[in-house]
């Protein structure tokens, strides 16, 4: 077992700021340049949005990119729940905690628009997350269509056999027989190969590889400090990558709308409203080439962070393992069902426990779409609202020793999650919460449940994850862990 020291010392990186690597140090020593946003109308007794404007152009993104949740973690001490925060030449302002959030998707949600265009909006144009107001809720009614439990139960059949045998495959056969594997590329491609099967019902062979490849170049150009296509650039590969997608996704509308399989990308074509609404042929493509970014990046991320608690805390691994095992016996070795998946309790704590740790999307972004104001600062039209929800999830006030991992302050005789509204929200929240966190939340239970029964792990106490962090949080040392055959 972990000590409570260890426990404490394996997420203070998210709660403080680094100081021994000659980086941290270097970052450290940039100068701060504390600047207003504008000025508030006259008489209007609104703040001004004050802030620290870092570099030229730039401004602290080199810190967050290294430093993630402890860089907003230090804005949120220094300046309050708002503050400025411009980035690459855009006026935005940095969000925190949960009254200020609050603020922005519930009491004066229609004076924010969606904000993602410019981080993705070139490369996921018109997906659901970048859609706002009534069109929003209009094409969030057709969608919900693909996402009944019906459609869940048909998606999670054909999810099972393709991660038990991807997942078999990790590690050669034999008792006890081992390898070290890097977990985040490997999970990465198996949820790619899962997007392109379950999601799509595209064969295994040159044509799944290059429609895996077009993805990854898509979500990869977010991180594009050049944001022209240039070549050689992510830029212009991620705009390289999202013309494959398209041309490949309208090419097979026809066919999927004269036929109705069990994927997501049939679902789609035939999704009705009872008032007979549905996508035309464009929106198909946008929402199939948006959503299955969304999922397997999400789910990467997640069951990495999953399975790195699992092997710092054996105690709760073998919880789960006893947990997998009673329920796959009891069901005869089936394929799982959404009901089994509902009734591992143990796991649903840890995977609660690491999205509060470790939220895939930690934030969420917005802009104002006229002169309005957030906890009594002033916000100009046009500003981009980072809203950092990832603050939340380690308030003290909220959740008992933040930065110990402990699964079980979200059982029911606990339940801290219910300390406030928007104490844990790893989905968001509001109009544009995630549409597909159920489907998400099984496939991850899918593949951890395949790892505790095929596998065990340790990760030593002096082995810390070193998160890296962009639109999605991820480890630069690509999670390296000895898998050991049980």
């Amino acid at each position: 077992m972990v000590s409570v020291e260890s426990a404490e010392r394996e997420n203070l990186g998210f709660l403080q700021i680094p100081d021994r690597h000659p980086i941290d140090r270097l970052l450290g020593m940039l100068p701060t340049r504390e600047k207003s946003l504008a000025a508030p109308p006259p008489g209007s007794e609104l703040r001004a949005v004050r802030g620290d404007a870092g570099l030229p152009h730039i401004g602290r993104s080199l810190q967050f990119l290294r430093w993630g949740t402890a860089e907003l973690m230090d804005r949120y001490h220094r300046y309050g729940p708002v503050s400025y925060n411009p980035t690459l030449g855009e006026q935005r302002v940095f969000v925190a905690g949960p009254e200020a959030i609050d603020e922005v998707i519930a009491k004066r949600r229609n004076d924010f628009g969606q904000g993602w265009d410019w981080f993705i909006g070139p490369f996921f144009r018109r997906g659901l997350l970048l859609l706002e107001f009534d069109e929003h809720m209009f094409h969030r009614r057709i969608m919900q269509q693909a996402f009944t439990r019906d459609r869940l139960t048909s998606y999670l059949a054909a999810l099972g056999p393709v991660v038990d045998k991807a997942i078999g495959r990790w590690v050669p056969d034999g008792a006890d027989s081992s390898r070290r594997v890097k977990l985040y590329p490997t999970v990465k491609d198996l949820t790619l190969e899962t997007a392109t099967d379950v999601f799509m019902a595209v064969d295994a062979g040159p044509e799944r590889k290059r429609l895996g490849a077009a993805f990854i170049d898509a979500t990869h150009a977010s991180l594009s400090l050049v944001r022209r296509p240039v070549p050689g650039t992510p830029w212009h590969a991620g705009l390289r990558g999202r013309k494959v997608l398209e041309e490949y996704f309208t090419r097979m509308v026809p066919e999927k709308r004269r036929s109705d399989t069990p994927d997501f990308f049939s679902a789609l074509c035939h999704a009705r409203t009872e008032d007979g609404e549905q996508f035309s042929d464009a929106d198909v493509v946008n929402h199939m080439i948006f959503l299955i970014m969304a999922a397997h990046d999400t789910t990467t991320t997640t069951a990495t962070a999953i399975s790195y608690y699992l092997g710092r805390h054996p105690e709760w691994q073998e919880r789960v393992r006893a947990e997998v095992l009673a329920l796959h016996a009891e069901t005869g070795g089936a394929p799982w069902t959404i009901a089994d998946l509902d009734r591992m309790h143990d796991l649903d704590l840890v995977i609660k426990e690491s999205l509060r740790l470790v939220p895939p999307v930690p934030g969420l972004v917005r802009r104002a779409v006229r002169d309005t104001e957030v906890a009594g600062h002033y916000i100009p039209a046009g500003t981009y609202i980072d809203l950092a929800y990832g603050i939340n999830h380690l308030l003290p006030e909220f959740w008992s020793h933040p930065a110990r991992f402990d699964p079980e302050r979200f059982s029911e005789d606990r339940r801290e999650d219910k300390s406030h509204r928007l104490a844990w929200m790893p989905f968001g929240a509001g109009a544009h919460k995630c549409i597909g966190m159920h489907f998400g939340t099984l496939e991850v239970k899918v593949i951890i449940a395949a790892m505790v029964r095929e596998y065990e792990w340790r990760i030593p106490e002096s082995y810390l994850m070193p998160w890296g962090f962009s639109t999605i949080p991820f480890p630069r040392d690509g999670a390296p862990m000895v898998l050991r055959r049980r």
